[in-house]
């Protein structure tokens, strides 16, 4: 362990006649006070101590005084700060690679970070089950893949404004993942099942079926939401999207209900909007945008967020999303 130099200079703030003729300070050598020494502490030599050092040994030099307070209180304080540092690298050395941000975190963010990593939602549905957590880092290309294709269609572009949504939407989910833990990206995994000739039934491999963004506080709001805008500071629900050949099973509905169960565990704020696009029916077919609120119950428990009649407001036009 390297020894510590002590080294401190004392500014005067007595008066001075003639402060123009101050000469400044010059650190050298000779003045830096080394380990072994005591600080503010000089030697001085005369005829007689030199007389006397020849006929017997020097007298020991009186004990060093205890250290001030405030050395103690830095020391302390300085420790403690060391033993929170180490604390947050270790709790952020369990973060998979996939779920780093690759910026600076506080303990409170890191904490948050595991927690929704850990983060999952089951659901069994009847053509099968679902899955929904924390999007990967190496799950974005087929996120961004789903996101484009659903607005290119919902957007009623041609099929060429695919590669060109693809790039956008990238640099748009890099730029809100590094928003983490205020804001997060679930994607859902759907496996159907199929029966067997014995009756058996087996389920396929899991594919992606959707996604949602979910954003907890002011921190992860997004810089240009569409209007009309919601608080900042409370959570909101935005970019649900759900595989074409997926639709109609449910899968749409379970992502709200995985965001209001992560929404409950990760917030504090019962208030959450969503944006809903409404299209008249034909010939005209308006589209119009509604700015929605809905407020969740106090749960002591996450599961009951699937009890019937626990949506206490908005549960009706809530349905009108169900995939």
């Amino acid at each position: 362990m390297a020894a510590a130099i002590p080294f401190s200079v004392s500014l005067s703030l007595s008066s001075d006649s003639q402060p123009s003729k101050r000469l400044p300070v010059i650190l050298t050598s000779s003045n830096l006070q080394l380990p072994f020494l005591s600080p503010h502490k000089s030697l001085h030599f005369s005829s007689r101590s030199l007389v006397s050092s020849k006929c017997s040994s020097p007298s020991p030099p009186p004990p060093s005084p205890p250290p001030p307070p405030s050395s103690t209180t830095i020391t302390t304080t300085t420790t403690t700060t060391s033993t929170e540092t180490s604390s947050a690298s270790t709790t952020y050395s369990y973060l998979e690679d996939s779920y780093k941000t690759g910026r600076f975190l506080s303990n409170e963010e890191i904490e948050k970070l595991n927690a929704l990593q850990d983060f999952r939602y089951h659901q069994q549905l009847e053509t099968g089950s679902m899955c929904v957590r924390l999007m990967r880092l190496e799950e974005m290309d087929i996120t961004v893949k789903l996101l484009a294709e659903s607005f290119v269609e919902s957007m009623v572009l041609p099929v060429g404004y695919v590669s060109l949504l693809r790039y956008l939407v990238k640099q748009y989910l890099i730029e809100r993942r590094a928003a983490m833990p205020h804001a997060v990206t679930l994607i859902g995994f759907y496996k159907a099942k199929q029966e067997m000739d014995a009756g058996e039934e087996m389920e396929d491999v899991e594919e992606l079926a959707g996604t949602v963004e979910v954003c907890f506080d002011k921190r992860g709001a997004n810089t240009s939401p569409p209007t009309p805008t919601s608080p900042k500071n409370a959570p909101y629900i935005c970019n649900m999207a759900v595989k074409g050949s997926l639709r109609r099973r449910g899968i749409g509905w379970n992502l709200l209900k995985a965001s209001e169960e992560l929404i409950s565990q990760m917030s504090s704020m019962q208030d959450v909007y969503l944006h809903c696009r409404m299209i008249d029916s034909a010939p005209l077919q308006h589209r119009r945008k509604h700015l929605m609120c809905k407020k969740l119950a106090v749960l002591k428990n996450p599961s009951e967020l699937d009890i019937p009649g626990s949506d206490t407001k908005l549960s009706s036009q809530l349905d009108m999303l169900k995939s």
